[in-house]
């Protein structure tokens, strides 16, 4: 017998009115979706797809969405750990700025990133000399998805540690284990399920990201278009093909988000 879980509990009784708005919500976005995939073109659907640009702006988006997961992961933990667990002048300033990029339109962050890293920006006349140049490349790319990407892995991670709270790593310190230690065996499998689901929304993000891509980084085949930007451009000159390639990316963001779903909760290891 398996051991009873979230499934097997009673539903909680819910006021019939309610049923309406959640319908009207789920129907307002499945609907969309629905009709996006009746103007699809089946019988060329897969020449469509396969095309040698579309490929190739597939790839670099899956690509380079990793890569931005990735870079997420490694700056915004350390810094929802810093906003969520200290307290210092300023915290609640920088936590706000760290959200700025989820209200900023996309275009906006675009212009910000190249005024730091472009030829002539704050940083970029230094790596310029250096001899790296990042906007209009890949790294571009990679930069302008981090950017609008990294405060869901914040806001979703740091909202666990807050509320798992922090007396199971007090015990853990108490006992003798390094900090090191307490994050890596205590409190990051206490909050896994809130790091998933904030490193699954950054890749999501990322993943779909237009404006500040297109700002910062240009549309190059094969090194900065990537496949929002080759939709956008089929649009002006192959409606039937940038169907098929938003029905596409739907696929793609829905495959990954219900591999990632199969994850379970983290536990504390003995």
């Amino acid at each position: 017998m398996r051991p009873p879980g979230p499934a097997d509990e009673p539903a909680v009784g819910l006021p019939r009115w309610a049923f309406v708005p959640a319908t009207a919500g789920a129907l307002f976005v499945v609907l969309p979706l629905v009709a996006m995939v009746t103007r699809v073109d089946w019988s060329g659907y897969w020449s469509l797809v396969s095309s040698a640009s579309a490929r190739a702006a597939l790839v670099l988006s899956l690509q380079t969405s990793a890569a931005s997961t990735a870079l997420c992961v490694v700056l915004g933990v350390p810094l929802a750990l810093v906003l969520a667990r200290c307290r210092f002048p300023g915290a609640d300033l920088l936590r706000s700025l760290v959200m700025v990029p989820l209200v900023l339109p996309p275009v906006v962050g675009g212009i910000a990133l190249l005024y730091t890293f472009g030829r002539r920006g704050l940083l970029g006349e230094t790596l310029q000399v250096a001899g790296l140049q990042v906007a209009f490349s890949t790294t571009a790319v990679v930069l302008a998805q981090t950017f609008v990407a990294l405060p869901f892995l914040v806001m979703s991670l740091e909202g666990a540690l807050r509320t798992a709270g922090s007396r199971y790593d007090v015990v853990a310190a108490s006992l003798g284990a390094r900090p090191t230690t307490v994050l890596r065996r205590v409190t990051l499998p206490l909050v896994w399920p809130g790091l998933l689901s904030g490193t699954v929304l950054s890749f999501a993000r990322a993943l779909g990201e237009f404006g500040a891509t297109i700002t910062f980084a240009g549309s190059l085949q094969g090194v900065t278009r990537t496949l929002p930007l080759e939709i956008y451009l089929q649009r002006e000159t192959d409606p039937d093909a940038a169907v098929a390639l938003s029905l596409l990316l739907v696929v793609v963001a829905v495959l990954v988000i219900a591999v990632t779903r199969q994850g379970r909760p983290g536990r504390i290891t003995p």
